[in-house]
């Protein structure tokens, strides 16, 4: 890149889509302006979130003016393919939204090219190029919050496998999970403990408070602080979860050798009780010359798919479709 590249980029979640005006230069930092958010309501539908997300870029263009906008870039749940911006698969946390021919949708409606990428893959470009992983040439990042994905980025490009589907590490096994019926159909994927509607589930099952000292809800803000006061059924849920975390960890990085590993997302703000399991997973499975890969906090937080999304419209994440 030898000039401002200014990019409308769209983050598409099962709860939110937001959007901004990302402005990438090869110097400086990605400058993030006109941010703004709507609920996603994917219940009603894969035309509903659709319109969502035109009325997104449509409010980014109204703000910032299409002057010197060289296009969308999208990061969104569901599988992608990348050379024609289709939604080839979603699963039932966004129904209908499979089968949406998102790239060329936006192309038709707003006469600006449009790149489309899963949000993982997002998450993973924006933080490799310009968060924990800048400067190294292999990372493996895993983000786990409501579920688990994780990608692989070497030298500034994403594998991306036969499918779109490669490094999908929520739905790696793991021993622990053994027999746990998983939402994609399958079992003993780490996701049904790992993640955080796992240590939810967990805690409740052995017993752990229902509400808080408010009398809302608990959540896994909660749980973590009821492990470090050591809250029985807490730590257990917790311990769990990053045992089995850390011991598929250690199982990609022993299968991709990455120069790092970088961790992000509500779960991994967990405290020092769900850490030393991660440790405990990860040193029992990771090999000896791997053992000292370093594991990094991600830096961007929700910010990374949307740097992700603007640097895959620029320059493509995926080998040969520069």
């Amino acid at each position: 890149m030898d000039e401002v590249k200014r990019v409308v980029a769209v983050d598409v979640g099962g709860t939110k889509v937001a959007a901004a005006l990302v402005t990438l230069t090869d110097a400086g930092e990605p400058a993030i302006e006109h941010f703004g958010k709507a609920p996603t309501e994917a219940k009603l539908g894969g035309a509903h979130v659709l319109e969502v997300i035109v009325g997104q870029v449509e409010r980014v263009l109204g703000e910032a003016g299409a002057d010197g906008v060289c296009g969308i870039g999208v990061s969104t749940g569901g599988v992608v393919d990348p050379l024609t911006g289709d939604i080839t698969y979603a699963n039932d946390m966004m129904p209908g939204w499979g089968g949406t021919h998102l790239g060329a949708e936006l192309e038709a409606r707003f006469g600006l090219k449009a790149h489309v990428m899963n949000d993982v893959h997002a998450h993973a470009l924006g933080e490799a190029r310009w968060g924990a992983g800048r400067g190294a040439e292999s990372v493996f990042v895993c983000a786990v919050g409501t579920g688990i994905g994780g990608a692989f980025v070497e030298r500034g490009h994403l594998l991306l496998g036969a499918h779109g589907a490669a490094t999908n590490i929520g739905h790696v096994t793991c021993a622990d999970a053994r027999g746990i019926p998983c939402q994609c159909g399958a079992a003993g994927h780490v996701e049904t403990i790992a993640a955080g509607p796992g240590i939810l589930e967990r805690y409740l099952e052995l017993g752990g408070a229902k509400v808080d000292e408010k009398g809302a809800p608990v959540d896994g803000a909660y749980i973590s602080r009821a492990a470090e006061a050591g809250d029985a059924a807490a730590v257990a849920a917790e311990e769990r979860s990053g045992r089995a975390l850390g011991e598929v960890l250690g199982n990609m990085v022993n299968l991709f050798d990455p120069e790092c590993v970088v961790l992000s997302g509500s779960v991994a703000k967990c405290g020092p009780v769900w850490h030393r399991a991660l440790k405990s997973g990860w040193e029992g499975a990771v090999m000896p010359p791997q053992a000292h890969t370093p594991i990094r906090d991600g830096q961007l937080g929700d910010n990374a798919p949307l740097v992700g999304a603007a640097e895959n419209l620029v320059r493509s994440a995926y080998v040969g479709l520069e």
